[in-house]
């Protein structure tokens, strides 16, 4: 899982849009309190970058583990989803990358959060390395710091199922988004099959463990509806070559029904 708020395993009116920023960028808490927009963010706790430490082992080791998985059809589901992506873009608990490649050409702006230092570092190699134009915040994804609708596309992959609070994590997102902007996501969830889902259930601390955060049992589609977004599902399927516990698979586009944040 692309991480984001655990270890590495994952408009004010008026208001001028500050120029954009490239290579990493590291903002304090009380500069991202001073943006324009924050106030209005979910006041509910959330994991400050500040505060995510990872291992370092675990970020080394990320890409191998999730290998398997890529090449059995994960990477293509990568590639298809962020294909669609267009405007200003960014990609909440990015982790070491894995979607970079798959970026469009031509994109207005190109941000990739990832809280934790370890799989952060390792960003922004990729990003080097594969000379692509985009900014690597340190950043939480229940804390973005941008501006009211700075963006025009949200991506989320193998990310909601770790984040702290997923319910502010929604929230950011939404305020974040222009009017008509999407998220467009591919997580795995909660399984609709009661034996696999009982499975799940007895499994996941022993998961959230091992996999630094990640919860094998979230029901995500369910969690984007009643935060006020309307989803369109694109391609459920399995996460082959990985654990039966986080085999289902859904992807698709979630629109946030009016601009603003809900309460």
């Amino acid at each position: 899982m692309d991480t984001t708020a655990t270890g590495s395993f994952g408009h004010d009116t008026g208001a001028t849009t500050p120029p954009a920023r490239h290579g990493s960028v590291r903002l304090s808490p009380s500069e991202r309190a001073s943006i324009p927009g924050r106030a209005h963010a979910d006041a509910a706790p959330a994991a400050d970058a500040d505060a995510v430490h990872g291992s370092w082992f675990s970020a080394r080791i990320y890409d191998f583990v999730l290998a398997l998985g890529e090449r059995a059809g994960m990477a293509e589901r990568r590639r298809a989803l962020v294909s669609r992506t267009s405007g200003a873009v960014l990609e909440i608990g990015a982790g070491t990358g894995l979607n970079l490649a798959y970026y469009p050409d031509g994109l207005d702006r190109l941000v990739l959060c990832e809280p934790e230092p370890h799989m952060a570092r390792r960003l922004e190699r990729r990003v080097t390395q594969l000379t692509r134009r985009a900014e690597v915040v340190r950043a939480t994804a229940e804390t973005l710091p941008f501006e009211d609708e700075t963006f025009d596309t949200v991506v989320s992959t193998l990310v909601l199922c770790t984040v702290t609070n997923p319910q502010a994590t929604l929230n950011e997102i939404r305020r974040v988004l222009r009017p008509g902007g999407s998220l467009l996501f591919l997580e795995h969830v909660r399984s609709d099959k009661r034996r696999l889902a009982r499975w799940q259930d007895r499994f996941h601390r022993s998961w959230r463990a091992f996999a630094a955060g990640c919860n094998c049992n979230r029901q995500t589609l369910q969690r984007l509806r009643d935060r006020g977004y309307t989803v369109t599902l694109t391609d459920p399927g399995q996460w082959r070559r990985m654990p039966p516990i986080v085999w289902p698979l859904i992807a698709g586009q979630a629109t946030p029904h009016q601009a603003g944040t809900q309460a």
